[in-house]
């Protein structure tokens, strides 16, 4: 076990989870908004691994993942959080579209609806092992047929491996309800035909929104960054 393991779980002993993932969430820029919202609505949730983070905030939270087998493992997780609810949908700019979703070899985390570009440079040994069709949805869809009160949430956050922007110009009538939405984002072409850092910017400026951060999370030379993108609303 290396040193920040171990000091990791020091700290969760003296602290408790809650406060321990809250204190660490406050020192990391790109998390710092979940201060200022009362909900989350987080599509492209894999597994949930921030569930602990957004209860460590008191947030309700909506998860969206697409996958069978990976929806299970969101479903239980986040089960034993009272605010937090799972729904599988598969979220584009179209609705009732047959899509052809490609898995990922890393749990599924890089599973997306694109084909690898230079998201292979990056990762080489990340692979799609094969492939399911899902319908999508666009997230006002999915927001009505769940009877979701978008009230609630004031944050949108997208990690949908390369198709962010095409989700974002499909919900286009639903931005002015988030104060902030947070992207994960690369300056390169991850995937084939994904949208990239400055399209995303523009179009979220023109929807009333700047960026708030914009946090580096992975480089490789001659390849691009990847980063984590929060834009924020701007008053009227």
């Amino acid at each position: 076990m290396s040193l920040r393991a171990v000091a990791a779980r020091a700290g969760r002993g003296l602290l408790g989870d809650d406060l321990y993932s809250r204190l660490k969430a406050r020192s990391q820029h790109e998390y710092r908004f979940l201060r200022h919202v009362r909900g989350v609505i987080h599509v492209g949730a894999n597994t949930g691994q921030e569930a602990e983070l957004y209860q460590s905030f008191g947030l309700d939270v909506v998860w969206v993942e697409p996958i069978p087998e990976i929806f299970e493992k969101l479903h239980r997780h986040v089960a034993r959080f009272r605010a937090q609810a799972a729904f599988r949908y598969l979220v584009t700019d179209e609705d009732c579209k047959d899509c052809l979703l490609h898995v990922a070899n890393n749990d599924g985390a890089s599973s997306s609806i694109l084909d690898f570009r230079a998201h292979s440079e990056m990762w080489p040994d990340v692979q799609y092992t094969h492939s399911i069709v899902v319908k999508s949805v666009t997230l006002g869809t999915l927001v009505s047929r769940e009877n979701i009160d978008v009230e609630r949430f004031d944050a949108l956050i997208l990690d949908t491996q390369g198709s962010e922007l095409r989700i974002l110009r499909g919900a286009a009538e639903l931005l002015s309800n988030f104060r902030f939405i947070k992207a994960e984002v690369p300056d390169f072409e991850a995937y084939r035909g994904c949208g990239r850092v400055a399209e995303l910017s523009a179009f979220m400026l023109s929807k009333g929104f700047r960026e708030y951060c914009r946090v580096p999370f992975m480089h490789t030379p001659g390849v691009g960054t990847y980063f984590d993108v929060v834009y924020k609303r701007q008053r009227p």
